[in-house]
């Protein structure tokens, strides 16, 4: 990764620039909210059933909506790598060539068969679609969904991808930093509310960042 700093980071100077210690603390501060909505809803629905057992009902009412609360928030990150209509011609398999040029092998066949273009950096394995992007952390068990775009929608699908992947190239730091943190949590949660496709390549992208993490050297 370079260090060029993206200019886009003048529109977002009040966020603090996306390092390793920022996503820690970030994720932990995700699952604590998490608690935070759940637990009264299980709390409330144990002890209902305690007091007066005639009120399971509504206790299997409140524990449906300790379920779906983090349901939402996932469904909401998922929606980042969901496929957009786009351009089908001439235009479209010119910029899938190019795209097809900056990536590997394996990449290129991932995006033939997903449509989505992986590719590895310093905090984790990407996803790159073309209204967002997922971060799957070491270890392949936390993603961070983000939405970010590029904001001419006359490109093709695989153009405003490349735009995203070169980016990320160029200030992976500071790309994390412009686009919008959607969701952040288990990559289980993300996983079920994707499409076959795109569940393909966040599997590809999993089995990477455990690779990764088992390469890494413990300090």
């Amino acid at each position: 990764m370079a260090t060029t700093a993206l200019p886009e980071l003048a529109r977002v100077h009040w966020r603090p620039r996306t390092n390793e210690q920022l996503l820690i603390r970030t994720g932990r501060l995700w699952t604590a909210s998490t608690v935070a909505h759940t637990i009264p809803f299980v709390g409330g629905a144990v002890g209902l059933t305690a007091l007066l057992p005639v009120l399971a009902p509504v206790s299997l009412v409140l524990l449906a909506h300790a379920w779906a609360i983090p349901e939402l928030y996932a469904s909401r990150g998922a929606k980042v790598l969901r496929p957009r209509r786009g351009a089908s011609g001439p235009a479209e398999r010119i910029a899938a060539g190019l795209l097809g040029d900056l990536v590997g092998h394996g990449a290129r066949e991932l995006y033939a068969r997903t449509g989505v273009a992986l590719e590895r950096g310093s905090l984790g394995v990407w996803l790159l679609g073309q209204a967002g992007a997922l971060l799957i952390r070491p270890g392949g068990r936390r993603v961070n969904c983000y939405c970010v775009k590029v904001l001419d929608s006359s490109l093709p699908p695989s153009d405003r991808i490349a735009h995203l992947l070169l980016a990320l190239r160029t200030d992976e730091a500071g790309f994390a930093t412009v686009a919008n943190l959607s969701f952040s949590g288990a990559r289980w949660r993300v996983r079920r509310r994707l499409d076959r496709p795109a569940r393909e390549a966040l599997d590809a992208a999993g089995a990477e960042a455990r690779r990764a993490a088992g390469r890494t050297p413990r300090t």
